[in-house]
């Protein structure tokens, strides 16, 4: 594994271990990547416990700034009280409330929403600014100065690094709930380099599985879960052998894990016995529908969509919607209902309007589409696939 993968897969762990043992987010954060950039300055290869020897070395460069900024004295025992903690980081791995506790303070309501699920991407997930600013489709500088922001405001606040009371889990549980499905997101499309990080998918997995045996009796909790669980149990055929992306309608679904869609499937069916539809839990069931059986029942999809869009109206899931349309009422309809959604940025939009020109004959502008679409794409394997439609269309009709 090189050090890119291991940044990738430990970072989160790394922070949120600091931050117990610190107390302090931002101390923590900057203890860890001076320990990442340690590690590229001295590793040849990496030690057989990677996570362990990040924490160790961030915590050795922790009390190393606490001793060279310590004017006064509480500020020196605070790095003697940390050099002598007890606390074993070969167990940094198994440590899993730390990233709980950790999401939780970054989910503080004294936060704003917006700023909450970017600090909390930034530093569970290990996320950049770019990526973040991807998942919310705005700009990057908006993104940095909601992060710095609420870093001031923990500090500042006091906000205590804990996870909160039973009867405070509620207010907490959006949030919670929103970093956890863009973790997935950006694992699942990566905004650069190659298309699915597993590591990051698996890591929100993990913690929504957390999530789910710490609030059982929340649906949108198990809905959540059963919406990660169902869409990576599609991922070994995502792509082919050549790394090109394949649609969902041309997979070949005898790859897809079956394990997990069972899994999947028994969460909606929990979420429907307690009959509190949520957005997560529309969501899951629409990618059970999707794995049941040899063929997606699409009107069953539509109709799912019609109740997800009226709890949820916001673009993208018109955007969504307007695919269910197209195989259940033909492209003609589908490309009328995209007309009023406002995507600026967002490459999926004029992608998903050019496949509905292509099956309607119109050429010209569905190629201006694809064009536009690859002009916003971010990720290669994705542009190549819009590429390659593009190519596939004029072949098409020059052969036909």
């Amino acid at each position: 594994m090189d050090l890119a993968s291991i940044y990738r897969a430990e970072y989160g762990r790394c922070v949120a271990t600091l931050a117990r043992l610190l107390g302090d987010i931002h101390l923590a954060e900057e203890a860890v990547q001076d320990a990442f950039t340690t590690a590229l300055q001295k590793w040849q290869t990496p030690p057989p416990n990677p996570g362990a020897w990040i924490v160790t070395t961030a915590r050795n460069r922790a009390v190393d700034r606490l001793r060279r900024e310590s004017t006064r004295e509480a500020r020196h025992a605070q790095a003697l009280l940390l050099l002598h903690q007890q606390d074993d980081p070969q167990e940094v791995g198994p440590v899993k409330d730390d990233q709980l506790r950790l999401i939780f303070t970054c989910c503080h309501p004294a936060l704003a929403p917006d700023a909450r699920t970017a600090l909390t991407l930034r530093l569970l997930g290990g996320l950049e600014v770019p990526e973040i600013a991807r998942a919310y489709l705005i700009q990057e500088a908006t993104v940095a100065q909601r992060i710095v922001r609420a870093k001031k405001k923990i500090r500042d606040a006091g906000i205590p690094y804990r996870v909160p009371a039973e009867h405070e889990l509620p207010d907490r549980l959006p949030p919670v709930l929103t970093v956890l499905y863009l973790m997935f997101n950006e694992g699942y499309t990566s905004t650069a380099g190659p298309l699915i990080d597993a590591d990051l998918c698996s890591e929100a997995i993990r913690l929504a599985r957390e999530l789910a045996a710490l609030m059982p009796d929340e649906p949108e909790v198990l809905g959540l879960l059963a919406l990660l669980l169902l869409t990576e149990a599609r991922r070994p055929a995502r792509l082919d052998r050549s790394g090109e992306l394949v649609l969902l309608a041309d997979q070949d679904r005898s790859l897809w894990n079956r394990t997990l869609i069972a899994e999947g499937h028994d969460l909606v069916r929990r979420c429907l016995r307690r009959n509190r539809p949520g957005p997560y839990q529309i969501q899951a069931a629409i990618s059970a529908v999707h794995t049941d059986g040899a063929a997606t029942d699409w009107p069953q999809v539509l109709a799912l969509y019609d109740q997800l869009l009226a709890l949820a109206p916001t673009p993208v899931i018109a955007l969504n919607r307007a695919v269910a349309v197209a195989e259940v009422h033909g492209p003609a309809v589908a490309l009328a209902a995209l007309e009023a959604v406002e995507l600026p940025g967002y490459h999926r939009l004029p992608a998903t309007r050019a496949e509905l020109l292509a099956r309607l004959g119109r050429d010209a502008e569905a190629r201006t589409a694809y064009d536009q679409a690859m002009a916003l794409a971010t990720n290669e394997t994705e542009r190549a696939f819009l590429q390659t439609r593009r190519t596939e269309l004029t072949r098409t009709r020059r052969s036909s």
